[in-house]
């Protein structure tokens, strides 16, 4: 549920009506947002675990990848197919990542925003360089990443990629 307080986008987790009394009651802005989640502490969230995912891409940390990905995870990849085994991603970022391919983010390009009692959807652009084929030209793709919020960290239980 979204709120607008001059300048900030407030989620919030209690109902529309106890909120609408509470302002209704003139209490503070900032008791009405001790209850609520600002979009850009979430935001920060996501975009820190995306900066360290693409560390750990880039430089074959493949601990800290697999401590970032649910056991659940589902990669769906529009030229690849659908791959639901995390043991079976690890084993492609391992034999077909490390070493031969590093990802970029597109400055600018992530959208994050809440999904209820579960975590974030971040959504943005990425490239690719392939240090097998130094003369391909990179472009920028889209990517959709399900992070879910387990045991106080965050995962990534769903991963879209289209090129």
């Amino acid at each position: 549920m979204k709120f607008y307080i001059p300048g900030i986008v407030l989620f919030c987790t209690t109902t529309l009506v106890t909120l609408m009394s509470m302002t209704a009651d003139h209490a503070p802005a900032s008791e009405v947002a001790i209850e609520c989640t600002t979009a850009r502490s979430l935001y920060d969230s996501i975009a820190v675990m995306d900066a360290a995912w693409e560390d750990a891409y880039n430089h074959c940390k493949l601990q800290a990848m697999d401590s970032m990905i649910s056991e659940d995870l589902e990669f769906y990849h529009d030229q690849g197919g659908v791959t639901t085994s995390k043991q079976a991603i690890m084993a492609a970022l391992q034999q077909n990542i490390c070493g031969k391919v590093s990802r970029q983010l597109k400055a600018g390009s992530i959208e994050v925003y809440p999904i209820a009692n579960f975590g974030a959807v971040e959504m943005g652009l990425h490239t690719f360089h392939n240090n097998q084929e130094p003369d391909a030209k990179p472009h920028y793709s889209k990517f959709v990443h399900l992070w879910k919020r387990e045991n106080g960290r965050w995962r990534m239980t769903r991963v879209i990629s289209l090129h």
